[in-house]
């Protein structure tokens, strides 16, 4: 079964990210406040992005990836400027065991130790991605 990644804008500019198999039915329970605990703090202003993924199993390793990216990253994300394969490195290793049937480790694409960001909540603590921040610095032209 498909599902999805999502990325939604609140109304205090914070990120929402989570995955489901109907996502314009999640945004709706997201928008009438029973949704996640997240979104009823902080009314969502838009969704931003949407990313297929074959299984539930891919979908939640690469939500729990995606949470940890810094703002900056998943606002380069929601808008195509960084592919989610850039963004997570290991997302065609998941893929591809899912569709063998075995287990892959999340952890490849996350730094759990990596210091929190100033605020909290749903996606607060970021972990530096070496492959985001090459992509975005050849996009804008700086060196490394």
């Amino acid at each position: 079964m498909t599902w999805f990644l999502y990325l939604i804008e609140c109304s205090d500019d914070s990120l929402y990210t989570g995955i489901a198999v109907d996502v314009a039915a999640r945004y709706e329970q997201h928008l009438k406040g029973t949704g996640a605990r997240y979104t009823r703090s902080r009314t969502p202003r838009r969704l931003l992005a949407t990313f297929e993924m074959p299984d539930r199993s891919v979908a939640s390793k690469a939500e729990y990836a995606v949470k940890r990216l810094s703002a900056t990253t998943k606002r380069l994300l929601a808008s195509g400027n960084v592919a989610l394969d850039d963004a997570l490195p290991s997302l065609k290793a998941w893929v591809a065991a899912a569709d063998a049937g075995v287990s892959a480790d999340v952890s490849a694409d996350v730094d759990v130790d990596a210091a929190a960001d100033a605020g909290s909540g749903a996606d607060a603590g970021a972990a530096s991605d070496t492959a985001v921040e090459a992509v975005v610095a050849s996009a804008s032209g700086t060196p490394e």
